[in-house]
């Protein structure tokens, strides 16, 4: 059993994280805005915390086996631009401060390749309208965090688009810095998969200081 603080539990992405990490029996410390809407359970404390709060988040951190960041300022928050880039790499700083070894990051496809030399986020293929959520995203990866080497990080990519009506298969591919399409030329996957795969990278650790990518 692992000891989480888990950033964003109550998000599309965090909430199926969540389930998969109290499904497997991993005590979570859930970190949200609305924790009304946490369920409850005696593997799961729900904390009330704004991510901006390095010293609170590092405190909370303090002990953990490891840190899962579903950050998200909600995509049709105005101001998400904003959020994204300077929270991130205050996440950032509050999990080295921390002293936990081990950051997983929920992140967007936007870096991938879909072609050679051409990433998702200049391919034309995103929509505008969510584009102040997917560039800021991808700077952090870029800008900041691959060239961080004080704390093993992952940032996990999901496919293009999460089916909105998927289900947990356990059927996918993993891949590193390309996106992963299927034979009709489709990028997607479940979110419920998305969690299976997270949980599996913190059970058993296969990429350090590396982004990887999932897919059916």
């Amino acid at each position: 059993m692992a000891n989480v603080l888990l950033i964003g539990a109550t998000g599309f992405v965090g909430s199926a994280v969540l389930n998969e990490l109290v499904s497997r029996g991993h005590k979570v410390t859930a970190v949200a805005r609305n924790i009304e809407k946490v369920a409850k359970s005696e593997l799961l404390d729900v904390v009330k915390e704004d991510v901006a709060n390095v010293d609170a988040i590092a405190k909370l951190a303090e002990g953990k086996d490891a840190i899962i960041s579903a950050y998200n300022p909600g995509w049709t928050n105005p101001d998400i631009a904003t959020l994204i880039s300077e929270n991130y790499p205050k996440i950032l700083s509050a999990a080295k401060k921390s002293g936990v070894k081990r950051l997983l990051i929920v992140g967007g496809a936007g870096t991938l390749f879909c072609a050679p030399g051409l990433r998702v986020v200049d391919s034309g293929a995103i929509p505008e309208e969510i584009m102040g959520g997917v560039r800021p995203l991808g700077d952090f990866y870029l800008n900041i965090l691959m060239n961080e080497n004080d704390i093993d990080w992952v940032f996990f990519s999901p496919a293009g688009v999460f089916d909105q009506q998927g289900k947990k298969t356990g059927n996918y591919r993993l891949g590193k810095d390309d996106l992963i399409v299927d034979a009709e030329g489709n990028s997607h996957i479940s979110v419920q998969d998305y969690a299976d795969a997270m949980v599996n990278e913190l059970e058993k650790p296969a990429h350090h200081k590396e982004r990887f990518t999932i897919g059916y």
